[in-house]
């Protein structure tokens, strides 16, 4: 049986439970053990599929579908564990299915509550498809004090009690902070958060206290004997230069060797963490650098692109430079003078979205990348309008343009209304809700062969996840091909275009799937390498 590891969050959020959460998985997967990750969000939205980025940041997506939340981006990203539609869950969903089986009489005429039946269903959740796994890290989304999680801390409070000793920890995340005013570090905050805690039976055999300067050895022990803890257990968790600095702090302050002793593991393997050194020592001693725009439509939150921008790291760590990244509003982009581009920009890349808004400035930016020689990467959406670029510009559709705008007479970019998904046909209509029904998950593709993008991958079938609504319209794809734009990746029945690329342009590749999500610090994904090489490349001609 699994060992279950409690994450939890106190003060403010955003202190960084999914990243200490993803970084201790790394640690016990260092030291021999493997482990699961999961993520229980509070909000009563089903799944985060349908919420703006500028609430929630990026929506990722799981092989088999699943729209959840982006921390479950670094759980993949620092483990290489791939998560699952039953590694996320919302109270939504927990809701929905409980009124579900209401409806049909499950409960056999039970008055329906909170205790025990949403509770129930979480520790369900949290037990359900563990596999052989030594470790199960559950973090809990929000706050501790807020209505809307005290179901979810209710429902842990009754597993630590459920399982048998030593088989659960708490790992609760504070923050420390320093008054200038005063010249000190303040305590009082982690102090009331663990009392908040306490108060509805939970008491934390481990506090991760996150401070911008170390932590006295007299706040430390104030700390411990003030919320119960062992001194050794209270962690300082410092800001760090990269996250993936992460997981060496966190060792060397000796988390995971307190997660060990509290379950009574004497015997555990030192932690292996050289690839983490590595990792490390690469973003710290650059061999140069190169310039990314990166021209979106959500790009006053760095979050709604995380998976992006970590896989432009990992391009940079694969070519040993680092990755500026410059965004650019793609609105703004629509007039912005590109003459002095060239000059400082060494590559474009042009994520996905959805809607009108920004979409001229998307295909500008395709139009100026393709006429002036730059690496281009177009992700879904980036792929879709360097497509319409193409349409209008080289194939001579003038009127070229995607449904999703509106009508229109020249559609090379449409609704996706029917699609294969394993044995099944999926259908679709614009009538259909919007909450999970995209083309999600991983999906195989055919490389054309002696393309550049079969040459990146170096085989002939890949295997990448979606998340799209419209799709580039098959009737089309001939006369771009005459004019210059080549289909190099088409799914195994030739029906939906995967993958576009020039092949007299230094490197101009556009992707209808996501290949952020499959990037890895210690593995990066080959197109994002090499997209990352074409700009380098670029930095030395300018």
């Amino acid at each position: 049986m699994p060992r279950y590891i409690f994450i939890t969050g106190g003060v403010v959020s955003s202190l960084g439970k999914g990243l200490a959460s993803a970084a201790l998985g790394a640690l016990l997967q260092a030291r021999g053990y493997k482990v699961r990750l999961r993520k229980l969000d509070p909000y009563l939205n089903v799944d985060p599929g349908t919420m703006s980025p500028y609430q929630h940041g990026e929506v990722y997506v799981t092989d088999d579908g699943a729209e959840t939340d982006l921390d479950l981006g670094h759980y993949e990203r620092f483990t290489g564990v791939s998560a699952a539609q039953t590694d996320n869950i919302t109270t939504g969903r927990i809701y929905s299915d409980i009124i579900s089986k209401e409806r049909r009489g499950d409960y056999l005429g039970a008055t329906v509550q909170v205790i025990p039946h949403v509770t129930n269903e979480i520790k369900d959740f949290v037990l359900s498809d563990a596999g052989d796994v030594d470790f199960v890290l559950c973090e809990v989304g929000g706050t501790v004090g807020d209505i809307e999680g005290l179901p979810f801390f209710e429902a842990l409070r009754q597993l630590s009690q459920e399982l048998p000793v030593r088989q659960t920890c708490f790992m609760h995340v504070t923050l420390l902070p320093f008054i200038n005013a005063a010249g000190e570090m303040k305590t009082k905050p982690t102090q009331h958060s663990v009392k908040e805690l306490r108060s509805i039976g939970i008491q934390p055999d481990i506090l991760l206290c996150r401070a911008d300067r170390p932590i006295d050895e007299s706040d430390r022990q104030k700390i411990g004997r003030f919320c119960n803890v062992r001194e050794s257990a209270v962690i300082q968790g410092l800001d760090a230069a990269s996250i993936y600095d992460v997981p060496l702090a966190y060792h060397g302050e000796g988390l995971d060797t307190q997660i060990l002793e509290h379950f009574g593991i004497d015997d555990a393997p030192e932690a292996d963490l050289s690839r983490w050194q590595t990792i490390s020592e690469t973003l710290a001693n650059p061999d140069g650098a190169v310039n990314i725009a990166v021209i979106g439509k959500y790009t006053i939150l760095p979050d709604a692109y995380k998976s992006i921008t970590e896989a432009l790291v990992h391009g940079g760590i694969a070519n040993r430079v680092k990755v500026n990244i410059e965004w650019m509003e793609a609105e703004e982009f629509e007039s912005i003078d590109t003459s002095g581009l060239p000059e400082h920009i060494h590559g474009i890349l042009v994520p996905g979205g959805f809607g009108e808004r920004g979409s001229e400035g998307k295909i500008k930016a395709a139009n100026f990348a393709r006429t002036h020689n730059i690496p281009y990467f177009g992700i879904c959406f980036g792929m879709q309008m360097a497509v319409v670029e193409a349409a209008r510009n080289l194939a001579g559709i003038k009127d070229a343009s995607s449904t999703e705008f509106g009508e229109t007479s020249e559609a090379v970019v449409g609704l996706m209304t029917e699609w294969i998904k394993g044995n099944e046909t999926v259908a679709r209509s614009e009538e259909t809700d919007l909450g999970g029904t995209m083309r999600l998950g991983a999906y195989q593709a055919v490389l054309k062969t002696g393309s550049r993008a079969a040459q990146a991958y170096g085989r002939a079938e890949i295997n990448e996840r979606h998340r799209h609504r419209y799709e580039v319209n098959i009737a089309y794809k001939d006369r771009l091909e005459a004019a210059g734009l080549i289909f190099s990746g088409m799914s195994p029945d030739g029906v939906l275009p995967e993958i576009v690329e020039y092949a007299d342009h230094p490197w101009f590749i556009g992707v209808q799937y996501h290949p952020e999500l499959k990037s890895r610090p210690f593995e990066p994904h080959p197109l994002f390498a090499g997209f990352v090489k074409a700009a380098l490349t670029q930095s030395r001609l300018v």
